[in-house]
């Protein structure tokens, strides 16, 4: 037997999603937002996107910037990450109430990394698609990075505790590998 889910939360039969922290930048605001909705659009050229509401700090940084830089969290960072997530850029530094540190991306100029994620994958905006209220941020990828131990062809799931979000509070993280080859 089923039961009818709302179509506001029919997001969440697609998730668990990712978690991301996504940082911006422009003149002399920074921000990190948390998202769990984004996705690959192409291969060649390397093309990612992003969900981001209209009305969110991180919407109007990464439109006036023209980039952004996907962060990938760890599981051992959830506090940090939840705090991204439920405190806006508008009226907090969310680097320095978040202690999470800055660095300098390899190849943009404005926007930095997250220093304590296990990830980075540093976009130039291609594109941008107003749909509904949120706007589709279109990168292309002009470098990416990962922690050595962590990834080879793929994270190595029995080392990299990612985060992934069901939706509300809830949250979990990668259990085990399954190899089908």
């Amino acid at each position: 037997m089923k039961i009818e889910v709302p179509k506001s939360k029919a997001s969440r039969l697609v998730n668990p999603g990712e978690v991301i922290l996504v940082s911006s930048a422009y003149k002399d605001k920074s921000n990190i937002i948390t998202l769990a909705w984004h996705m690959p659009i192409s291969k060649d050229p390397a093309l990612l996107g992003i969900a981001v509401a209209k009305s969110h700090f991180s919407y109007e940084l990464i439109k006036e910037s023209e980039e952004f830089i996907i962060n990938i969290p760890g599981f051992d960072i959830l506090k940090e990450v939840i705090f991204c997530g439920s405190t806006t850029g508008r009226k907090a530094d969310k680097f320095k109430e978040s202690n999470l540190s800055a660095a300098k991306a390899e190849r943009l100029i404005k926007t930095p990394v997250i220093k304590e994620c296990l990830g980075h994958i540093e976009c130039s905006l291609s594109d941008v698609k107003d749909i509904g209220d949120h706007g589709l941020f279109i990168g292309e990828v002009i470098y990416a990075a990962a922690e050595k131990d962590l990834f080879g062809e793929a994270w190595h799931i029995d080392k990299a505790k990612l985060i992934f979000h069901f939706g509300g509070a809830l949250f979990t993280t990668n259990a085990e590998k399954i190899d089908i080859s």
